[in-house]
C-alpha cells in the first residue's frame, strides 16, 4: 500500500509542475476518484512529453514505443518500475476502465511524429478522438456515469476541448511545423496553409477564424448534455472544466484573427469566474454560428 501511495503522490507532483487547466477541477472530486484523474493525467502529460520535448523524431518514436510497451505490459500484468504506470493500472483496474481508451491516447500521440497537416475536417476530428476524447471517455469512467449514452456525448466534450486547445496554441504549432487546421477549412476561406507560414495573415483568416470557433462552439452545444448523465462527483468536475475551457474559447472568439500571430492568454480571473458560475448554474454554451 505504501508503495501505490507514493505513485499516486508521484502522479500529483505531476499535476503540480503542470500548471494544467485541469488542476482545479480535479480538485472538486472525492480522493479516489481525484487520485485516478489525477494519474489519468499524468500518464498522458507523459505520453505528451516524450513527443514534445524529445531531440529529434526518431528519438521520439524510440520513446514512445518503448512507453508504449511498458504501459501495454503492465496493464496484461507485468511488474513495471515506473511510479506513473502502476498508479495508471491502478486506476483502470479500479475503475474499470477500458484499456482501448488508454492505448488511443498513445496512438493520437503518435500521430503527431507521423503527419503534420490535416487535409479534412474528418481527419482532424480522427486526431482530436485519440488525444482528447479517449481521455474523456476514460475520465467519464472515472468519474461515474448514470447511462450509457454519456460514452457518446463524452466524444463531442473531448473534440470541443481539443478544438479549442488547437485555436489557442497555433503559433506555438507552427512553430513545430504542425498546423492542425484542416486544409479545405483554409480553401473554403479563401486562404492556404501556405500564408500561415509565411506570416500572409489576410482578411481570409478572419473568416477561418470565426468558422474554427463555430464548429468548437457547436461540439460545446451537443456535450452540454453530459451533465445530466454524469454521477454528481462527475458533474462537478465537468462543469468546472467546460466552463474554464469555455471561457478560454471566448477568449479566442475574441483575439479573432490574431489567434494567428500569438498564442490566447485568457484571464484568469476571467476564466475562474466562469467556472464558478457553470459549476454553479450548468453549463452555458458558447455561442455558435452555421458551421458543423
Amino acid at each position: 500500500m505504501s508503495t501505490l501511495v507514493a505513485d499516486h503522490a508521484a502522479c500529483a507532483a505531476v499535476l503540480r509542475r503542470s500548471g494544467s487547466n485541469f488542476a482545479l477541477p480535479i480538485r472538486l472530486l472525492p480522493e479516489a476518484k481525484r487520485r485516478g484523474t489525477t494519474a489519468l493525467y499524468a500518464f498522458c502529460r507523459r505520453a505528451d512529453d516524450l513527443v514534445d520535448d524529445a531531440a529529434d523524431p526518431a528519438a521520439a518514436a524510440t520513446a514512445l514505443s518503448h512507453f508504449e510497451q511498458l504501459v501495454t505490459g503492465a496493464l496484461a500484468g507485468a511488474d513495471v518500475d515506473d511510479p506513473i504506470v502502476r498508479a495508471l493500472v491502478d486506476t483502470v483496474r479500479r475503475f474499470a476502465v477500458p484499456v482501448e481508451h488508454i492505448l488511443a491516447v498513445i496512438t493520437g500521440v503518435r500521430m503527431d511524429l507521423e503527419r503534420r497537416t490535416y487535409e479534412t475536417v474528418a481527419d482532424l476530428e480522427g486526431y482530436c478522438r485519440h488525444v482528447a476524447s479517449a481521455v474523456g471517455l476514460a475520465a467519464t469512467h472515472i468519474w461515474g456515469f448514470t447511462t450509457r449514452e454519456a460514452l457518446a456525448v463524452a466524444d463531442d466534450c473531448g473534440i470541443a476541448f481539443q478544438w479549442t486547445n488547437i485555436l489557442r496554441d497555433i503559433p506555438e504549432d507552427l512553430g513545430r511545423g504542425r498546423i492542425y487546421l484542416p486544409a479545405e477549412d483554409f480553401a473554403r476561406c479563401g486562404c492556404a496553409p501556405d500564408d500561415l507560414r509565411q506570416g500572409r495573415i489576410g482578411a481570409p483568416f478572419a473568416a477561418l477564424a470565426r468558422l474554427e470557433v463555430d464548429r468548437a462552439a457547436a461540439r460545446y452545444q451537443r456535450a452540454a448534455v453530459l451533465d445530466r448523465m454524469l454521477s454528481t462527483d462527475g458533474r462537478l468536475v465537468f462543469r468546472a472544466m467546460f466552463g474554464i475551457y469555455g471561457g478560454l474559447l471566448a477568449a479566442v472568439r475574441q483575439a479573432d484573427i490574431r489567434i494567428f500571430s500569438a498564442r490566447v492568454r485568457a484571464r484568469k480571473p476571467a476564466v475562474l469566474a466562469a467556472a464558478a458560475a457553470t459549476i454553479l448554474l450548468g453549463p452555458r454554451c458558447p455561442r455558435a454560428g452555421s458551421a458543423t
